[in-house]
């Protein structure tokens, strides 16, 4: 769902040579929950590097079949199935990752929501919508959209969806999710460093071979291609949301491809939004919500939260950005 609209990560290959060689940068690129997962490790050599990568690589995967609406046996499509019917006991991992998509549709007064999934059903974004959906056709299917109708029960550790046609699925977090997940499991491993980037969901730790600092490229809206500025990435992640995929217009009006719960129509007015947190789960919620919300409410939101900064790119290509985002 996500590409790179705002920000260029920059990759380098590096290594320590003479007497202080000690490490090597490994990277490789992999086609997974349906985008592209890059990833590079500094490890003791390459050999080592491979396998660290394998390992994070099999998290992935492991994380996609957990929360794929698409895959008829995972958990998420067991919980879509019994919509409206019964609860269903889920693992630990996925009851807190829903309960954390809860709380951060809370936070964001429902512009996030995991619940949004009928939406796409009628504003088929993909080049196939032929004519806008009618007011009474968004209406209804809204009604089966609403976060507060998932019912989360912690003794039985069960998910259940309250009304018929309800379904969740993980668009606007998994990705993050999965992110940090890899990260978690090599940290655990003792990798000293590396960099994961799932489509455009970003966290990093440790720091490059050379010793310098991971750095992000924030793109000039106004020069295609043109970097404004380097901002260093440590032990923190970055997601961006952007408007560039799938869209449609009707009259004068640009219609995204990401859906507004709220509304139940696509959201306009930006055409770019990258959220910088501590975590990729975090930064890819919140790259979603503040291009829901838009410029204003989503600036508001930002500079109210501790460690979390966005640069904002709206329809007309001006970039904005929360109060403790430095650019030279």
């Amino acid at each position: 769902m996500k590409k790179i609209f705002a920000l260029l990560l920059c990759f380098m290959t590096c290594y320590m040579y003479g007497q202080e060689q000690r490490y090597v940068t490994v990277k490789k690129s992999y086609d997974v929950m349906g985008g592209e997962f890059d990833i590079t490790v500094i490890s003791e050599d390459e050999e080592l590097g491979y396998i660290y990568i394998q390992e994070a690589l099999a998290e992935v995967l492991r994380i996609e079949k957990l929360i794929s609406s698409w895959d008829a046996d995972s958990e998420t499509s067991l919980i879509n199935k019994n919509a409206g019917i019964k609860p269903v006991t889920v693992s630990w991992e996925l009851y807190k990752l829903i309960e954390r998509s809860i709380l951060l549709s809370e936070i964001t007064n429902g512009a996030f929501d995991i619940t949004f999934t009928p939406l796409n059903h009628i504003w088929k974004l993909d080049g196939t919508l032929q004519t806008m959906p009618s007011s009474a056709a968004v209406k209804e299917t809204k009604s089966k959209v609403g976060y507060k109708n998932i019912i989360l029960n912690s003794k039985d550790q069960s998910v259940f969806l309250n009304k018929k046609g309800m379904r969740i699925s993980f668009g606007g977090i998994g990705k993050g999710f999965a992110a940090d997940k890899a990260k978690a499991l090599l940290v655990s491993n003792d990798v000293k460093a590396g960099i994961i980037n799932i489509d455009g969901d970003i966290t990093t730790w440790g720091t490059k071979a050379t010793g310098e600092k991971w750095l992000i490229g924030v793109v000039n809206p106004d020069q295609k291609g043109g970097i404004a500025s380097w901002i260093p990435i440590l032990e923190s992640s970055v997601a961006t949301t952007g408007g560039d995929g799938n869209y449609i217009m009707s009259g004068n009006k640009k219609y995204t491809h990401i859906i507004d719960p709220r509304s139940g129509y696509p959201s306009t007015g930006i055409n770019s939004v990258s959220v910088f947190a501590k975590s990729a789960e975090t930064s890819d919620a919140l790259a979603t919500s503040v291009f829901v919300m838009g410029l204003d409410a989503g600036l508001a939101l930002i500079n109210q939260l501790g460690d979390t900064e966005v640069i904002i790119v709206d329809s007309a290509n001006k970039m904005y950005k929360s109060n403790g985002v430095l650019l030279d």
